[in-house]
């Protein structure tokens, strides 16, 4: 349970009567709303109020059915099914706008300075803050509290916002404010203002719901005034805000905690992973197996297949200017071209097993960029004979796809291929690919031979690797310009013999999903 989960279970065991014993000879809630209803026949008398045409009557009969008894006209009717819970003995239901005086603000015209720049506060419903609100960012004058239907809100008052993304949200007024329409305010009669904020915030879930249905969520003043409230005695609601106040700081400090938490657990979580990656590409994460013969031999098979390629056509014969590059006794990295040798050590990352070899990416990998269909060829949704488009703002295992017509598409991916971000924030990115066409943001890793010589799953776990990612971003001109093919050209790619690569990938795979699902 999580800081918010375990502060709306706290509140809501408060309105329940769960949260602090009930005291029978404490003065029932149905005696307090009577005083309710006398001060407010008083306030309407003295016209300090509006008269609630509305008001109502909550009682249980004695078949134990709940009843609403409306004063205007005496009209009495079962509300059974709008009652959510039961509430202790010596509690009562109410309408909200029983239990105050309810009236929401207005914004004076935007247009007119004479309106602006003065001493009254004017608060947005995004100043509300779920405490007690001071101050606000705008101020008005006091020609626009006379001129523009504004309600001037006494310190104490309880706030809501009524529309939009902030619905629900509440505060208690700290001194004389005005509101904007968005917000309503109650000046509570005969009930603490305290236990009104916190039950307004303990049901703000349910004020979303009731605001649904139009072009943003309203919950509307006459919503707000219809919305049932459960009454305690007086000094229960007390007792209830008393204790609300002692724990929700302690609340606080276990969101806090639990947020580190999920944090150093979602940190740890990552560098397990990279770690799992990085001791994978470097040959430790598995044992090596003598019998499985050496990346060397393998290597010598993809020449095969390269001078076969090549003599078919399939291939240019600049693809076999191969480097080869090894380990010297003095544990020093060379590279040889044809009859020119060098000293690489200062390239290798790391060292690998003696069974695996370094190897420049070229000479393993074409990379092949998208191409861009005018937005004319588009279609919205998929067909016989139509083809998928990824989008590089769509990155993921299963990207959305936008369609165009087959006969617009030249670069075609299978399902399977490895796809790489060039540019842009994405830069670095690497997904699989289904059967479609890949735009200019993407570049689609080729193999320079036709056998599965090299296992896919462990390529990709290669351009995972810090080894392509952190070499990438170095390579590349700009985030925006991103690389092309020739930047790649001299990648360093580590290559375990095959039947490794399989075991590579098969407990990189389980580690994986063991951290997952932790």
């Amino acid at each position: 349970m999580n800081g918010k989960q375990l502060r709306n279970s706290i509140l809501q065991w408060a309105i329940q009567g769960k949260l602090v014993p009930q005291d029978p000879n404490e003065e029932p809630a149905s005696v307090l709303l009577e005083r309710i209803r006398a001060e407010k026949a008083k306030l309407v008398k003295e016209k300090k109020i509006k008269k609630d045409k509305n008001e109502s009557i909550i009682y249980r009969g004695d078949d134990n059915s709940y009843y609403e008894k409306f004063l205007a006209t005496g009209e009495v009717k079962c509300i059974d099914e709008e009652i959510p819970f039961e509430i202790p003995k010596g509690w009562e239901w109410s309408r909200m706008g029983s239990i105050g005086d309810w009236g929401a603000g207005a914004t004076p015209a935007k247009g007119n300075t004479s309106y602006y720049g003065g001493n009254i506060l004017w608060l947005r419903t995004g100043e509300l803050n779920n405490s007690i609100v001071n101050d606000t960012e705008i101020k008005i004058t006091d020609k626009a509290l006379k001129e523009c239907s504004l309600r001037m809100n006494k310190a104490g008052d309880v706030l809501i916002a009524m529309y939009g993304a902030t619905i629900g949200k509440v505060a208690i007024a700290g001194c004389e404010l005005t509101t904007n329409q968005a917000c309503c305010a109650c000046t509570p009669i005969g009930i603490f203002n305290y236990y009104l904020f916190y039950f307004l915030m303990e049901s703000q879930v349910d004020f979303i719901k009731k605001g649904e249905g139009g072009a943003q969520p309203n919950i509307s003043r006459e919503k707000l005034v219809a919305h049932l409230m459960p009454i305690p005695p007086i000094q229960e609601q007390h007792r209830i805000v008393e204790r609300i106040k002692d724990v929700l700081p302690l609340i606080d400090k276990y969101a806090l905690s639990q947020i580190a938490l999920d944090e150093l657990n979602r940190s740890i979580n990552d560098k397990l992973k990279k770690s799992i990656l990085q001791e994978a590409i470097q040959g430790k994460l598995v044992p090596q197996i003598v019998d499985e013969g050496t990346a060397q031999e393998l290597l010598e098979q993809i020449k095969l297949e390269k001078q076969k390629l090549i003599k078919d056509g399939k291939l240019k014969k600049s693809a076999l200017t191969d480097s080869v590059i090894y380990k010297g006794d003095d544990n020093k990295y060379f590279e040889k071209i044809g009859k020119t040798e060098q000293d690489i050590t200062d390239e290798i990352p790391f060292d690998i097993p003696n069974t695996w070899v370094w190897v420049r990416h070229n000479d393993l990998f074409d990379i092949s960029g998208g191409s861009q269909p005018p937005k004319s060829k588009f279609i919205e949704r998929e067909k016989e004979g139509y083809i998928r488009l990824f989008q590089i703002r769509d990155y993921g295992s299963n990207p959305q796809p936008i369609y165009i017509p087959l006969s617009t598409a030249s670069k075609i991916s299978q399902k399977g291929d490895i796809l790489l971000a060039r540019y842009g924030a994405s830069l670095g990115k690497v997904f699989y690919a289904e059967y479609g066409a890949y735009n200019v943001a993407l570049a689609k890793v080729i193999p320079l031979y036709e056998s599965r010589l090299i296992f896919q799953k462990y390529i990709f776990l290669y351009y995972c690797s810090s080894i392509y990612q952190n070499e990438i971003v170095n390579r590349s001109r700009c985030a925006q310009a991103g690389f092309n093919k020739e930047d790649l050209n001299s990648l360093l790619f580590p290559l375990p013999p095959l039947s490794e690569q399989y075991r590579i990938v098969e407990k990189y795979e389980k580690a994986i999903a063991s951290i997952m699902s932790r």
